[in-house]
């Protein structure tokens, strides 16, 4: 059987027999109308789900400090801790290597700025949510 199939913008003949199936391109589609995107309107103030776990302590003594709160985006354990308190960060440097899922995120300096706390060290476990550093 052959059967014409639209994939992407393109037209594919296709030719389909028992236990083999032969494709062919065949020109582009015929132009299709598609919606415009609606967007969401995005909410003033996002406050946290009622079933956040509590941050953990900090590590090592160390004190929450002053200035932004750079949080773990998910729940893993930190591979590396790449900053250190009073040091300069750009937008963008790696502050943390976050393993989740057998796979390791690189936790980023959302601005430029000094971080002026560590929360966490090497082998530690966090929450999503779970404040990693503070910048100011």
């Amino acid at each position: 059987m052959k059967y014409i199939v639209t994939l992407n913008g393109k037209k594919y003949e296709v030719d389909v027999e028992k236990g083999q199936a032969t494709a062919m391109y065949v020109g582009p589609a015929e132009p299709v109308s598609v919606p415009a995107p609606v967007s969401a309107p995005v909410p003033a103030e996002v406050s946290a789900p009622a079933t956040t776990v509590p941050a953990p302590a900090p590590v090592s003594g160390a004190a929450k400090g002053d200035g932004e709160a750079v949080a773990s985006p998910m729940p893993g354990n930190i591979m590396h801790v790449r900053v250190q308190a009073g040091q300069s960060v750009k937008s963008g440097d790696i502050l943390f290597i976050l393993e989740a899922m057998k796979m390791e995120n690189e936790i980023m300096a959302p601005r430029d700025g000094v971080v002026t706390a560590v929360n966490v060290a090497k082998g530690a476990t966090v929450d999503t949510g779970s404040v990693l550093c503070t910048l100011k």
